[in-house]
């Protein structure tokens, strides 16, 4: 009966690893932008000019200012 499993037993560890690297890529994708600053000024500046609170030109500088901050 256990000379069936002899072909699988390979792949069972593939599996366990194909699985660990989607939850772990998934995981990563759901966390906050806290790990990244920049792309929640970012975001922020997105809603504020999305409300009307900032004009073209502000918003435009306050963007490249950040884009500027990350090199």
């Amino acid at each position: 009966m256990h000379a069936h499993w002899g072909f699988f037993w390979p792949i069972v560890p593939l599996v366990w690893v194909a699985l660990a690297a989607f939850f772990i890529t998934r995981w990563r994708r759901r966390t906050p932008a806290a790990s990244s600053p920049i792309a929640g000024a970012e975001q922020i500046l997105a809603e504020r000019y999305a409300r009307g609170e900032m004009s073209d030109d502000e918003y435009f500088e306050k963007v490249s200012v950040l884009k500027g901050a990350r090199t």
